[in-house]
């Protein structure tokens, strides 16, 4: 009876070493028990990201960008057309991008509240796309515009159901360096960061898109 006790003990103790519980410590299950979910390629990027110094420095990078000049152009109730102080916050935001060569960036869309999820995701979207095509007219390398995003109403700047213009917005952020750039081939991110932006003039213009069913 004893044999039979040890021998099922070790039996569980075995099953206990395969299992998949979270609640088990990985101290209790053999090498290789588990299948990785993507967690340790995660952290093997983000630690060569963090050691090359590509995390540290587009964090310090977007903070730059957004010091330096306004990240968010707002619009009117259903619409993307790009108003006077839109296109010339956009105009800034051009000319900061221009001197920055080595710097990508991604253009996240918002809406208010008023309308369905599905069609201010869609509105979303269409503003983020409306301010690309603007910093393209500008002289931006359109691969440099790494994406186009939209969180549609999901993301309010203030919580209310009412329309409110400062929920719709887009909003231009830096998401990487361009790998295939000289200076960032060199590892030279620190150059790129403590480069001095200097204001300039850059010539006005600007898009509108036709209006479709009614969104915030």
């Amino acid at each position: 009876m004893k044999k039979l006790m040890t021998t099922a003990m070790a039996a569980a103790l075995l099953a206990g070493c395969a299992t998949d519980d979270p609640a088990v410590s990985s101290l209790d299950a053999e090498a290789g028990a588990r299948v990785d979910s993507g967690t340790f390629g995660n952290a093997t990027m983000n630690n060569m990201l963090v050691q090359t110094g590509q995390q540290d420095y587009t964090i310090n990078l977007a903070r730059r960008f957004a010091a330096d000049v306004n990240s968010t152009v707002n619009f009117a109730f259903n619409s993307t057309a790009l108003d006077a102080d839109a296109r010339a916050i956009l105009m800034r935001q051009a000319d900061w991008i221009r001197q920055f060569p080595e710097v990508r960036f991604r253009v996240y869309g918002h809406t208010d509240l008023v309308g369905s999820n599905a069609y201010n995701r869609s509105l979303g979207l269409r503003r983020a796309q409306t301010v690309v095509s603007f910093l393209v007219s500008q002289g931006i390398d359109r691969s440099r515009l790494e994406a186009v995003a939209s969180f549609g109403e999901t993301r309010p700047v203030v919580e209310t159901e009412a329309r409110e213009r400062r929920n719709r917005r887009t909003v231009t952020e830096v998401s990487g360096f361009v790998e295939s750039n000289p200076l960032i081939l060199n590892g030279k991110y620190a150059e790129v960061i403590f480069r001095e932006y200097v204001a300039a003039a850059v010539q006005e213009s600007g898009r509108t898109t036709t209006r479709l069913e009614t969104g915030g």
